[in-house]
């Protein structure tokens, strides 16, 4: 069959490389494309396709072996040019139909790979545009909700002042503390718009270890002990007494921890710990760790404690509120710090929250490429499946024990304290923290419970008082109940 038979062939100009070969494996037919991309000009015919395809082709007799059956099926090949060179193909070797002979159709992937190559590449400059478009949005609207917040912030302050009204006075105290809440969640967004275009900057200056974490305590310890909790603060002796790092931010990850800590525990204590675990030269680990004896969290949970926008489940968010992007703001903060962040918990018993982070120690008596011995804190460390939970609150949160009704006695003394003073506010988070230890009484402890509520709620006094006697009633005859 001469050439020119196949010069017709409907793919001389197709995009795809086409060769036909007889049974002999000559070569009896190339479109453009082929002579092209294998390097031949107008000399491919009468070459044997064992040349093109050594790996797939071999010669037997006159003729040529393959180890595939020929099909329509796709396979990855390796093409050869004239000049030895190779090239990876996508090919279809087939019998003609009508016609002697065998053609395969095949298409260089590298130039496949090329286009794909170029279209990531286009689609991921249009994502990080887009990203950065988004970014700059939510930088301006958090700056423009932020001033409307501070306005109404500061007329609030400035009417509690002159107002003596004690309702009014409750009323603004409300909207005070609502507009702190905002502000949280404003500069919760923009930090995660930040950290998320990757234009977070650490500050890192000289400052005083221990006075910033004394006014970290100072920004919880009220909170703490107004909710009936105990607090307690340990530093190590060999925690330096100046680093370099960004203090506000260390402070920023720290009032987290404690804040969540503070809204999931309704008896017990909160405990803040810190150690120095390593220092090479100048700079040293700092571990700080926050463990409190709160509501707990399953350990299919903890996964999802440090992704953004999450929440353990949604009955959290209802109940306690929250954006969900505190702790994944924590985390990629300890990360940008050279650190990790865990936590270990277990359900009903608390939780320990700890994070590393590296500093440069301001201390000229510390030799440089000097390294010292991990400080040793009773094995206690976050990652080897020791224990931080303390058994010693827990006895508090089941209904019946003495230690909670000794409990809810302390807890309802301080209630009618705040209902004597007028201070309802107080009240209904001491009536929040009593209904949480009273989780699995009896039916009509628990009716006492719900109206004591709703009196609160209506900040009534003669029926809180009422429910307050009626409530210590219930627990004192339980108390002198016979056990077994």
């Amino acid at each position: 069959m001469e050439p020119c038979e196949y010069g017709v062939f409907p793919v001389k100009d197709a995009l795809e490389i086409v060769l036909i070969f007889g049974q002999s494996g000559e070569i009896l037919y190339a479109n453009t494309e082929a002579e092209k991309n294998l390097g031949y000009q107008g000399d491919l015919y009468g070459r044997r396709i064992s040349e093109v395809f050594p790996g797939e082709f071999k010669e037997s007799g006159g003729g040529i072996l393959s180890d595939h059956p020929f099909g329509h099926e796709i396979r990855k090949l390796i093409a050869y040019r004239k000049n030895h060179t190779c090239f990876p193909v996508r090919a279809r070797i087939m019998e003609a139909e009508g016609r002697e002979g065998i053609y395969i159709c095949m298409a260089d992937v590298t130039l496949e790979e090329e286009y794909l190559s170029r279209e990531v590449s286009q689609r991921k400059q249009e994502v990080e545009e887009a990203l950065k478009v988004k970014s700059e949005f939510v930088a301006n609207v958090t700056h423009e909700l932020r001033t409307p917040v501070n306005g109404v912030l500061g007329h609030v302050r400035e009417l509690s002042d002159k107002e003596t009204d004690e309702a009014k006075q409750k009323i603004l105290r409300v909207i005070e503390r609502c507009c702190d809440d905002m502000n949280k969640i404003i500069n919760n967004i923009l930090d995660f718009s930040k950290l998320e275009a990757g234009k977070f900057v650490l500050e890192p200056r000289r400052f005083h270890v221990r006075d910033m974490l004394d006014y970290v305590r100072s920004n919880h310890i009220n909170k703490i002990t107004e909710k009936g909790l105990d607090f307690f603060m340990t530093v190590s002796p060999q925690v330096p007494e100046y680093i370099i790092g960004d203090e506000l931010r260390i402070g920023q990850i720290l009032n987290n921890l404690l804040s969540n800590a503070l809204k999931f525990t309704s008896v017990g204590k909160i405990t803040l710990e810190v150690f120095k675990t390593a220092q090479v030269g100048k700079k040293a680990e700092l571990f700080f760790i926050v463990i409190d004896s709160g509501i707990g969290i399953d350990e299919g949970d903890k996964d999802k404690l440090f992704q953004s926008f999450s929440q353990v489940d949604a009955s959290i968010s209802r109940k306690y509120g929250g954006t969900g992007l505190g702790l994944n703001i924590c985390k990629q903060l300890v990360e940008l710090m050279g650190g990790r962040i865990g936590v270990e918990s277990e359900k009903n018993k608390g939780s320990a929250f700890s994070f590393s982070i590296w500093a440069d120690v301001d201390d000229p008596d510390v030799e440089e490429g000097k390294a010292e011995e991990p400080e040793a804190f009773s094995q206690r460390t976050l990652f080897d499946g020791t224990s931080f939970l303390d058994d010693e609150y827990d006895a508090g949160k089941h209904y019946g024990t003495e230690e909670n009704r000794e409990a809810l006695s302390r807890n309802l003394s301080k209630l009618i304290l705040c209902v004597e003073m007028e201070n309802w506010e107080k009240a209904e988070m001491f009536m929040e923290t009593i209904r949480q230890l009273s989780e699995g009484a009896p039916r009509d402890v628990g009716r006492v419970i719900l109206r004591l509520k709703m009196a609160v709620q209506k900040e009534n006094y003669e029926k809180t008082a009422a429910g307050v006697e009626e409530l210590k009633t219930f627990l004192s005859s339980e108390g002198e109940q016979p056990a077994g």
